[in-house]
This record gives C-alpha cells, structure tokens and sequence, in this order.
C-alpha cells in the first residue's frame, strides 16, 4: 500500500500529456555492464523534468519482474516531434504499475541518471506547450464563436435597420401619394363648392336686381307687388341660407386642406432625409460588392446564370460612382484591372469577365462598353487629376476609330464583328470624344467626334414624328436613346440641330412612360410610374419600369431644368424639375433591401419590375424577382445627385 502511494506521488510530478510519442529503450544492469535486453518499444504517458512515465505493452514477465525489482536501469530514445534525432537519456526505474485491463502492459516511472539540459528543456517546453495546448484551443474557440455571435448579432441587427430604412422610404412613399391624392380630391371639391356658391351670388345677385325694380314699380300694382315682393325676399332669404352653408363647408374644406398640406410638408421633410439615407446605403452596396482581388463588381445579384458577373458597362458605372465620392482608391483598383489584368480581343475588351479571377465570362466584343469604359477614366483622370490611365482611354479611343474609319459615314458597327449600327453608341461615343478632346486636344478626336454627329444626323434625327430612330434603318422607340440625346448632346446644341428637346422627352413621355403595379418583396403591390424600355403598347408582355432607364430620363429632365434655368425661364424649368422629382420619388418605391448575406440588406435596386421579360431590343431583364442591379443602383444615385456621366463638368 505504502508503495502505491509513493508510486502516486511521485506520479502528481509529473505532466499530463493529451498525446504520445514513442520511447525505444533497452534494459541493463545498474552498473551497466550487463545488456539484458535487446531495444524495445514503448511510448511517453507523463512527462517531468526528472524523469518520465513509460507505457510498455507486451512486455515479457520475466523482464517485467527485473523491471519491478528496481534493480536495473534503462536506456532510453525519446523520439520528439520535431526534433531530427531521438533525445538519449538513462533512467532508473522508481516505481511499475501493472494496467489489470491489459495483460503485459505496464506503466513505469523514470528518474533520469543521465540527459543532457538541452534536450531536457526541449522535452520540457514541448510538454508545457501540449499542456496549455487544448486549453489556448479551446479559449480560441470560445472567443471565436463568441466574436462570432457578436459579429452574428451585428449584422442581424444592421440587416433589419437597413430592411426598415428601405420600409420607411417606402411607407413615407405611400403615405405621400395618399396626401397628394387627398389634395387633388380636395382642391376639386373646393372648385365644385366654388362654382356652386358662384351660381347661388349670381342667382341672388338677379334677384336682388329683380326686387329693386319691382320696387319703383307704380302705386295702382302695389298690392300685387307687395306680395311678389315678399316671395322674392323669402328666396333671397333662402338662397343666402344655403349659399351660407355652401361657404361653411367650403372654410371646413379649406381648414382639412391646410391639415393634409400640413402632414404633407412633414412628409416631405421625412421623405428627404430617408431618401438621402437610402442613396448613401446604395453607394454602401456598391462598396461592399467591390472584390478584393480583382477589383470588379458583380452586375446581378440574385440571377444564378449570370452570378459571378461583370460587365464591363456595369464596371463604367460603379468607376464614376467611385469617382463621383472620390474614392480613389476602389477605383483605381477597377482601373488596374482593365489596365493590366483584363484579356482584350484585338485591342477591345469583352463584355464581361468573372468577378472572382477576372477571366473572360463571354467572348461578345460590343463598342458601346468599350467606349463607357473610355468615359469612366476620362471622368476619374477629370477629377483624381491622376492622368495615369489616360492612355488606356485613349487606346479605347484609338480602337473606335479604326471602327469608325471603315465606315463611308462615320458610323461606329456594334462592335469588329458586327454589322449593325446603334444610335446609343454613337451618342456615347459623341460624349466621348467630346470629353478626351477636353482631355487631350487632338484633332484626330476633334474629327471622330464631329464624324460621329454627322452620322446621327443622317441616320437618327431625320423625321419629326419620331424624333429618334434605334439605329441605322431602325425606327424601334429605345427610350435611351432619347435620354441619352439630351445626356450627350445637351439640349442648346440639338436646337441648333433643329432639333427640339421639349419634343424628344414629350415623346419618350408620351410613349415610353407608364404606370404599372410593382411587387415588393414583402408582398405589398403599389402602383408606380416609370420609363419602359420601349414602347409598351407594341410588347405582349404589357409594361415594366426599367430602374436604370427612369433614372437616364430624370437626369435629362434635370438637364432641360438646368437649361431653362439659365435661359431665365422659371416656370419651364420648375415645370422639368417637378418631373424629374416626381419620377425619382417613383424610383423610391423600387428600393429593396440586398438579397445576398455579403450584402448585409444593404439597399439597392432590381434592374426592372419584372424579371425574365423581353426588353424589347432582343435581350432579356435577369431572372429573379428581386435581383439587385449595379446599373439601376448607380444611375439612381447619378440621378439623385445630378450627375450626367455623358459630360465633363469643370
């Protein structure tokens, strides 16, 4: 007994181990003279710094007994993780204990006679280390998982703020149209009460008239007067009761108007200032979105066929919203990509590339994206005044007009290997030009630039009744194209053209803009008005608001707002802005709250009111109901504050 329990004391020396390595050893008489067995093998179960505890399976009874008598000593070849060659030790035996749930297996506490310090300390400190091991695992875990509850927590909760901001806008919407339809309702029955108290005035007026002159009638009818006088009286009388009670519910009226005007002031104040928090938090979406690696930005998210996408028109987009809030260094970071990493074909870019590794995700080569991605650079080098990607815009530039040159009238083919010809490429290519020649002054752009209007001139501005064709030999109605003409060519110069630019949006108005009942994710169906892709009345697919195109139309209306404006012409100019307003509003209903968990429930905008339906102009919207769009989120914030891409401002 006495005996076990020194053997269990002399056991609390040492340090438990969670793992083992293996222990060759062999034994040999205490004088070491004589070598009583050959190596065998065995493996560490405690460790201390005088000694260790052994585990020998197998080991023979005969060897078991010498070993228990203490009468031998043991040479050991500790093999240490890590270490090139085993540690050499010897050891005296201290104590054995049989293991009864195994026959011939036993554990045997050494004292070391012989080990060097270096290897002792090694031993040591791998021992110490496995000690602490599993508890610094475990206290890693926990603060882990609680950083990741935490962080858990976090974004549950700015997911919800961020969904109850895009409800807010959307409720105040509402709440809003409701009012205004609360006005209009009053202000009709205010006309309505008016005329009538009008009737009454002028019927009392008559009879007043008419009593006067019965009055001075002669004395031979004056009974007869008399009595006539006094019918007229009573309907005077009467007249003036209602007229009375017509003007008491015309004060009720006006004092309801004055309340609703009220609530309405207050409604706007609270529209604002949840508009304005919505557009920072699309920019925020925007932001988020940005790869790390490759710098790009998805275009979709939520459609699974396109997922992982990035077009590079939608790249334009996403480079002057970077731009526009002088965050350089995202953008610079996009611009590297297309500078450096980007696979061209034949000097152009492709139309979109894969968002994680950047390779190409199709090989479609289009001129209207490369020539975006040219206005993008223009308009960063404009405002970072880093002049260092100027050249690739002007390699963009370069590649146009080898386009350009092929052609008898200057067009621009949508791309090397297509023969049609867009409009909207030529407008964009005008802007273009417009801007490197600002930029650069060369003549050669001077020149590609006036190509390019002579070219729309002949082949998009040739009627008044439609006042701007698709393409060459192509009337389809594109309603950017009409927004674009105001964008790019602005409106005093299309005048000079002979050109009206109360006409080109009247028209896009009157054909492209609708009204249409949109459902929002949480299962609300409001009605809303916007800008269709083209002329809806010629779609079996009935309308659908396009985010990004509505957004194109509000800046042009602020266009001809501004242009007015400074022609001092107020009330033309109120007349634009109060669209451009009442349309941006309209796009407040669109909002939605970022379907992806990267995206935190960010807002941003679906690239239409429907999904999978057919644009008209032979490409389809992205499925998935609420898809979030790069391009309807950053023309809405383009739209919001006023900024034309397709212009250089100073």
């Amino acid at each position: 007994m006495a005996k076990k329990e020194n053997g269990a004391s002399d056991r609390r020396q040492y340090i438990r181990l969670d793992s083992v390595f293996p222990v060759e050893f062999n034994i040999a008489s205490l004088d070491g003279r004589d070598l009583l067995s050959d190596w065998l093998q065995g493996f560490t179960n405690d460790i201390g710094r005088g000694g260790i505890c052994l585990t020998a399976n197998n080991l023979n009874p005969e060897l078991a007994a010498i070993i228990k008598a203490k009468q031998v000593k043991l040479s050991l070849g500790i093999e240490m993780p890590f270490s090139k060659k085993p540690i050499s030790a010897v050891a005296k035996v201290a104590w054995v204990q049989d293991v009864a749930e195994q026959p011939n297996k036993y554990l045997i506490g050494l004292a070391y006679e012989q080990i060097s310090e270096t290897d002792n300390d090694k031993i040591m400190r791998y021992a110490r280390a496995k000690q602490w091991f599993v508890p610094f695992v475990m206290s890693v875990i926990i603060i882990l998982g609680l950083a990741f509850a935490v962080n858990s927590y976090i974004n549950i909760k700015l997911i919800r703020g961020n969904k109850a901001l895009v409800q807010q806008l959307v409720n105040t919407l509402q709440d809003s149209s409701v009012a205004k339809q609360k006005i209009k309702d009053i202000n009709k029955e205010r006309e309505d009460l008016e005329t009538k108290i009008q009737a009454f005035q002028e019927r009392i007026k008559k009879l007043e008239e008419d009593r006067g002159q019965l009055s001075e009638k002669s004395e031979l009818a004056e009974v007869s007067n008399a009595s006539k006088l006094k019918e007229l009286g009573a309907l005077i009388n009467k007249l003036s009761q209602e007229k009375a009670a017509l003007q008491g519910e015309l004060d009720s009226l006006q004092h309801k108007e004055s309340a609703v005007s009220a609530e309405l002031v207050d409604l706007g104040k609270r529209k604002a200032s949840l508009e304005k928090a919505n557009i920072d938090k699309m920019y925020q979406w925007l932001k988020v979105h940005q790869n790390p690696r490759s710098g790009l930005v998805m275009s979709f998210e939520g459609d699974g066929d396109v997922n992982n996408w990035a077009f590079t028109y939608d790249q334009s987009l996403v480079l002057q919203a970077y731009t526009y809030f002088d965050d350089f260094e995202r953008a610079k970071k996009m611009l590297e990509f297309f500078d450096k990493k980007a696979q061209r074909r034949g000097g152009n870019f492709i139309n979109a590339y894969y968002v994680d590794d950047g390779l190409p995700a199709e090989e479609v080569v289009h001129s209207g994206p490369n020539i975006w991605l040219g206005i993008a650079i223009i308009q960063y080098t404009q405002k970072s005044q880093d002049r260092s990607y100027l050249k690739l815009a002007e390699d963009i530039a370069q590649a146009i007009i080898v386009l350009q040159n092929e052609d008898k009238d200057g067009g621009i083919r949508g791309g090397p290997n297509f023969s049609w010809y867009a409009t909207e490429h030529h407008l964009d290519a005008y802007a273009f030009f417009n801007m490197l020649y600002k930029m650069s002054p060369r003549p050669i752009y001077l020149e590609a630039r006036d190509k390019v209007l002579s070219w729309l001139i002949q082949h998009t501005y040739g009627k008044t009744d439609l006042p701007v064709k698709r393409g060459r030999g192509d009337s389809t109605i594109a309603t950017d194209t009409y927004a674009w003409s105001i964008a790019a060519i602005g409106p005093e110069k299309l005048e000079t053209l002979g050109m009206n630019p109360d006409k080109i949006m009247e028209f896009a108005e009157q054909n492209c803009g609708i009204e249409v009942d949109y459902t929002r994710p949480e299962g609300t169906t409001i009605k809303m008005k916007g800008f269709d892709f083209a002329a809806q009345t010629h779609l079996a697919r009935g309308g659908i608001i396009s985010s990004e195109w509505t957004a194109q139309m509000i800046i042009s209306f602020k266009i001809i707002a501004d242009y007015y404006a400074k022609k001092e012409l107020p009330q033309k100019a109120g007349l634009y802005m109060n669209k451009a307003e009442e349309y941006l509003a309209e796009l407040g209903n669109m909002i939605i709250s970022s379907p992806s968990p990267s995206g935190q429930g960010e807002s941003c905008l679906p690239y239409a009111t429907q999904d999978s339906a057919d644009t008209g102009h032979g490409w389809a919207t992205p499925k998935g109901k609420f898809t979030g769009s790069v391009a309807g989120t950053a023309y809405t914030i383009f739209a919001y504050y006023n900024y034309n891409p397709l212009e250089l401002k100073e």
